[in-house]
């Protein structure tokens, strides 16, 4: 068999362990092994196995996932994701469906200290779900705002995932946190929207909340400053040369934990968020392993290159193939975990879309541009049945609410993403402009 017929066959292979259950990283493990002793034998497998864990953990930039993830422990002792959304609470909670848009508010400004999705739904949904039961939202908006706000953790810079990304990329992590804040926005304001037409097409699924007084108000921006403050230092100082991303996420969380120690945290929070930390951190280290065997085997089969080579052959339109890489990680997202998706998929994708015409975008641009809609549809994957992490975060938490019951709560969201996504494909300078702008 060719090198390419191998590599595909046993990228099969590896959806069937996935489709058993396997855990992810396993999966991408023993498929590399198998595949590379297939093409090259033990000795090379042993010689490349002894040299890629350190190879891989070295690499600096990868110190800030660690960091952002404990940043995100800290902003949650610090009660900060409850200040947000007191604060967005304060001024709008009186509209209609106005405590759902809040907690969409909430998240994006919680997601701007944390980077994972995951921690930013469960640690929102705590403070915001309560609040929307006491008000009698249906089961079905309350949860599925919270899950959908969750996503933002992702989109809004820092982005753990978009970390990932630029390292596989060989991007600039700056550049695609620039990049990714106006389509950020623009997702936390289209949620916004959505809940506005759903309430009025349902007026008793979001009844406004009691107006407050600018006083009230007042003193609830005010308790919000430790967010803006860190925001400033850690995405500020990146923007403005001062940091690297590094440095920046170092200082980010020196500073929210400083912020939950005069909040009450003592030396056993401390300890649970550096466990808690410690576990994620593992466990993305170890897809990440699991998937440098697997690329490097795809690299020596040659299946990525002559995907690429065929499809720049075919005549297909590049926005045809586009689309069918959109579609494709729709699908991956019912059963696998965003940063799986990215780490599967980017050494696949990513040369055939290098390899396109995409409306006269140089190299880098076009890297950025396809960096950010990747991010956005993996997104949509955490609250896509049947896996949807953030739905099963949420559901946790609000156990006597059935699942399917969520779902059908976040159909208005995920046209609202399905939107967002069109208007980034056709208009790539809402997330190259600020770039550009930048320098």
């Amino acid at each position: 068999m060719s090198g390419t017929t191998i590599g595909a066959s046993f990228f099969v292979v590896m959806l069937v362990l996935l489709a058993m259950r396997v855990p992810i990283a396993i999966s991408m493990f023993l498929t590399g092994v198998a595949g590379y002793v297939t093409m090259a034998g033990w000795g090379p497998l042993l010689s490349y196995l002894k040299t890629v864990a350190y190879g891989r953990f070295s690499v600096y930039d990868l110190s800030v996932v660690p960091l952002f993830l404990l940043m995100g422990s800290f902003a949650s002792r610090g009660g900060l994701s409850k200040a947000l959304f007191s604060a967005a609470g304060s001024l709008i909670g009186h509209w209609r469906g106005g405590l759902a848009m809040a907690a969409v508010g909430a998240c994006a400004g919680f997601g701007a200290i944390c980077g994972s999705s995951l921690a930013t739904a469960a640690t929102m949904g705590q403070v915001a779900l309560p609040e929307l039961r006491r008000l009698n939202y249906s089961p079905a908006l309350a949860t599925a705002t919270l899950a959908a706000g969750g996503t933002l953790g992702i989109l809004i810079p820092p982005s753990i995932v978009l970390v990932i990304y630029a390292i596989l990329a060989e991007q600039n992590i700056a550049k695609l946190f620039t990049a990714a804040f106006v389509p950020g926005i623009i997702a936390a304001l289209g949620y916004m929207l959505a809940i506005g037409i759903y309430v009025r097409l349902y007026p008793g699924s979001g009844p406004a909340g009691e107006r407050r007084t600018w006083a009230e108000r007042l003193r609830a921006l005010i308790d919000v400053w430790p967010v803006l403050l860190i925001f400033l230092l850690v995405i500020g100082g990146i923007y403005g040369g001062v940091f690297t991303p590094t440095e920046a996420a170092a200082v980010g969380t020196l500073g929210t934990g400083l912020i939950a120690v005069t909040k009450g945290m003592r030396l056993a929070g401390l300890m649970d968020c550096l466990y808690a930390t410690a576990e994620a951190t593992a466990m993305i280290f170890l897809i990440l392993l699991g998937a440098d065997v697997l690329n490097v085997f795809l690299a020596l089969s040659q299946m990525p290159a002559e995907l690429a080579t065929w499809v720049q052959g075919s005549g297909l339109p590049p926005l045809l193939v586009l689309l069918a890489i959109i579609l494709i990680y729709v699908f991956l997202g019912c059963v696998m975990d965003s940063l799986s998706m990215i780490l599967l998929t980017i050494p696949i994708f990513f040369p055939i879309i290098m390899g396109l015409d995409y409306w006269g975008l140089n190299p880098t641009d076009k890297a950025i541009w396809f960096g950010i809609l990747a991010l956005m549809v993996v997104e949509i994957g955490l609250i896509t049945p049947p896996v949807g992490m953030n739905v099963y975060i949420i559901n946790s938490l609000a156990r006597d609410v059935p699942m399917s019951v969520t779902f059908r709560g976040i159909v208005p969201f995920l046209i609202s993403d399905a939107l967002r996504v069109l208007l980034l494909v056709f208009f790539p300078a809402l997330s190259l402009f600020l770039v550009r702008w930048m320098g």
